[in-house]
């Protein structure tokens, strides 16, 4: 009675193993096992040592501890060096950790000892293949095909490893092989063809798909495939006629339209190319990302000179067709703004990306840009609502924190300013443009809270990553400047701000006011007169500065005149009322 207890507790032990493992390979070596009558074998192996063994690296395989399943499964190899299923096992631990060459005798070994176990030669193909051996799968698909004549990917596999040596010939002989289980279809076909292309034979590649067209007239596909091998191959007009014969069947066939689109381009007929193009954009039935993929061809001539009346007018063109296809892709709304960001056409990218955001709002770049737009067109407050928006789904997205912050600047929300700008920097650590920008734009609150201090630290934090950058220079230089401090560093700074860019009154305005400061008069009057030059504006505090310029040089009429002037431009300080009523210069 014990003994047969204890029969059925090993049993269900090796079952609990069998479903651990879940190879039906193990089936037969446990069976094996388990008709053995005697402990020890006629060759001394203790199989019930290695059946405990067995089963304690199938637990830690299971629980994903490799390495100690391996060193279980070496010990196993130790005591039975022919145990076939710890060989397999083991040469599958090392397969997962990349060691192929470890892997491969030990499944060389296993498929030596247990030749007719698929899941064996399966495994060594993989490693053949992955090892780059492609020479050693021949025989492999070989013995797979022996044990399960029927399944018709061991032959695809076995063609394809002749492929790659070149061995055309032995491929098609088992295409013959698959054609004889299967009988003659689509893939086989398909799979000729390459073989004949790459022999040259385009004749004998095309006869394939024209007996097709013959017993199936009707099938478009068919038509599709041959009129792809003439068009591949420059024959064109056999694409074109082919495409014509097609486009008779089925002539609201994108696919159609979109083979006539490659051969007119072929033709150099531009014109036919794009309007078959437009047909095959404005049918819903060709999938969005094949559209999107041919719209992407247009991208790298958009930097051509007259890419406004070529590349990017059809660019534009098509993917408003898309848009108008596919209203309720958030991703063809979006591809239609980015086209109309191409072509400066800004309020109605937005329209597009407001689109595109309502329909999917977890696209971050599609967000980014509408909160771009909105700050390029000074809607502040669509910025600060889209942008806040997009951080409750993006909270990480240091340059959607800097853009919110740069918004309420504009608002003169100093506080909300500071708090986003400041999420900019702790989320960044790369990025030296956001990083500057974000330093710089500190320093523009504590400016306007008047923390001087803090102020000049945050400009020289955005020098130390970008110390050309002409804003950080102009706005630190003019800050110094209206506090009299440092004006020599101030004066470097601003030239140096008009050394990057040329022509902006903002710049010069700053240099000159500078110079004003230093009392330079009459640098200060050539550098605001070119400021006044380029004050398409009417800045009312350039006027002033040039008015203040013109009472030291001893013209305290003309200084008049212009703060007058600012005053018309909108200036309104009790300091500019004295000046005008005075007559004279008031700091």
């Amino acid at each position: 009675m014990n003994r047969q207890l204890t029969g059925v507790i090993k049993l269900k032990r090796w079952a609990w193993a069998l479903l651990l493992a879940g190879s039906c390979f193990l089936a037969t070596s446990v069976n094996a096992q388990n008709t053995a009558p005697a402990k020890v074998s006629q060759s001394g192996i203790d199989s019930d040592a290695v059946e405990n063994l067995f089963f304690s690296a199938l637990k830690e395989k299971t629980v994903e501890n490799n390495q100690q399943a391996a060193e279980i499964f070496n010990k196993i190899l130790v005591l039975d060096p022919a145990n076939d299923a710890a060989l397999y096992e083991l040469a599958n631990i090392r397969k997962k950790e990349n060691k192929l060459a470890e892997a491969q005798p030990l499944l060389e070994k296993a498929v030596s000892i247990k030749p007719d176990n698929e899941w064996y030669w399966s495994s060594l193909a993989e490693v053949y293949e992955k090892g780059n051996q492609i020479d050693k799968l021949d025989n492999v698909f070989t013995q797979l095909i022996r044990l399960n004549p029927e399944r018709t990917d061991y032959y695809y596999d076995k063609a394809n490893a002749y492929l790659i040596q070149n061995r055309y010939t032995d491929a098609l002989k088992v295409y013959d092989q698959i054609e004889q289980i299967t009988g003659a279809t689509d893939d086989l076909t398909i799979a000729r063809q390459k073989i004949y292309l790459k022999q040259g034979n385009l004749d004998k590649a095309a006869t394939g798909l024209e007996q097709m067209i013959a017993s199936n007239p009707n099938q478009v596909k068919y038509y599709l495939l041959l009129a792809e091998i003439y068009e591949s191959n420059k024959a064109t007009d056999k694409a074109f006629k082919i495409l014509q014969q097609a486009k008779t069947i089925d002539p609201d066939n994108a696919s159609i339209h979109l083979g006539l689109a490659d051969v007119y381009r072929d033709k150099k007929d531009i014109n036919a190319s794009f309007a078959e193009l437009k047909v095959a954009f404005a049918n819903p039935n060709l999938n969005i990302d094949q559209k999107i993929r041919i719209m992407m061809g247009y991208f790298p001539k958009f930097s051509e000179p007259d890419a406004k009346a070529g590349a990017l007018a059809s660019a534009l063109e098509l993917s408003k067709i898309i848009a108008e296809t596919h209203p309720n892709e958030a991703k063809a709304q979006a591809l239609y703004g980015d086209m109309l960001v191409q072509s400066e056409k800004y309020p109605q990218a937005k329209e597009a990306y407001v689109k595109s955001v309502a329909l999917n709002g977890q696209i971050y770049e599609t967000r980014d840009q509408l909160v771009r737009l909105e700050m390029g067109s000074s809607d502040f407050d669509g910025a600060i609502r889209d942008g806040e928006a997009a951080l409750t789904f993006f909270p990480n997205q240091s340059w959607m924190n800097f853009l919110v912050g740069s918004a309420w600047l504009q608002k003169k929300d100093y506080k909300k300013a500071l708090s986003y700008l400041k999420n900019a920097i702790a989320l960044e650590f790369q990025d030296k443009n956001l990083l500057s920008q974000s330093y710089s734009q500190l320093g523009d609150c504590y400016h306007a809270m008047q923390d001087n201090k803090s102020s000049d630290e945050a400009y020289e934090k955005a020098l130390s990553y970008l110390p050309d950058s002409k804003y950080t220079l102009n706005n630190y230089a003019y800050y110094l400047s209206l506090r009299g401090e440092q004006l020599d560093k101030a004066a470097a700074m601003a030239k140096r701000a008009n050394e990057l860019e040329a022509g902006n009154a903002s710049f010069e305005d700053t240099y000159a006011w500078i110079l004003f400061k230093q009392k330079n008069y009459r640098d200060a009057r050539i550098w605001m007169d070119k400021a006044q030059a380029h004050n398409k504006n009417k800045s009312a505090v350039q006027t002033e500065h040039y008015g203040d310029i013109l009472f030291y040089l001893g013209d305290a009429d003309g200084a008049v005149l212009y703060w007058k002037k600012a005053k018309e431009y909108g200036a309104n300080s009790p300091v500019l009322d004295r000046k005008i009523n005075e007559k004279k210069y008031i700091e």
